[in-house]
């Protein structure tokens, strides 16, 4: 049974869990940018440009590593717009009866996702947390506050702790980090790197250069 494996523009890992549990020598990778993701609400061009000339890296990268993949341009004139229309156009130019997808980080994705047919969603275990454990702990509370979170999650994992204590023996120092940094800081210049072909084309095809 050929399935097609959808790969969202932020889930661009070798060892996502779709990717893992697919087989390199039947299924198809699906990677399509689509205008909804672009237009749901205001992105900057620049953003728009990074996630897409990321997607299309990568792309290239399971290519190289013996992954059959589909890949739909934003310009594509047979572009349907939304990620829905090219999962269904792209099983229906592979043949593939059965969708499977990495859960979407997103609250709007995942309710649009989940009503797919045939489609497995898979858990996104590249996060320390996970959506069902903080369910759970938020499911009795009368109010949400991070910083507990925080503190939970930090007593499950050991970061920033020492033994059963918070590390630096206090769990924040937020007080601290109000106050205005003492003189020049000196911080270095950001990276700046020249883009490439497929960068570039990204920015034409986004219309930020000609």
């Amino acid at each position: 049974m050929k399935r097609m494996v959808l790969v969202l523009g932020d889930q661009l890992t070798p060892t996502l869990s779709s990717l893992r549990a697919a087989d390199r020598a039947n299924d198809v990778v699906l990677m399509a940018e689509v205008a909804t993701e672009t237009t749901y609400i205001r992105h900057h061009k620049k953003k728009i440009a990074l996630v897409l000339a990321a997607m299309r890296h990568f792309a290239a990268e399971l290519r190289a590593a013996g992954w059959q993949v589909d890949y739909v341009t934003l310009r594509d004139p047979a572009n349907s717009g939304s990620l829905g229309g090219e999962v269904r156009r792209a099983c229906a130019r592979h043949g593939a009866t059965h969708v499977l997808a990495t859960e979407p980080g997103e609250w709007r994705l995942m309710r649009e996702m989940a009503q797919w047919p045939s489609t497995t969603l898979l858990p996104d275990d590249r996060f320390l947390a996970d959506r069902h454990g903080f369910a759970t702990w938020a499911e009795k509370r009368s109010g949400l506050r991070m910083e507990h979170f925080y503190r939970l999650m930090r007593r499950k994992t050991g970061l920033l702790m020492e033994g059963d204590q918070p590390a630096g023996g206090k769990w924040n120092f937020d007080h601290d980090n109000r106050n205005p940094a003492p003189g020049p800081l000196g911080l270095p210049q950001p990276l700046r790197f020249k883009p490439d072909a497929v960068t570039c084309d990204v920015l034409v095809s986004i219309g930020t250069q000609k």
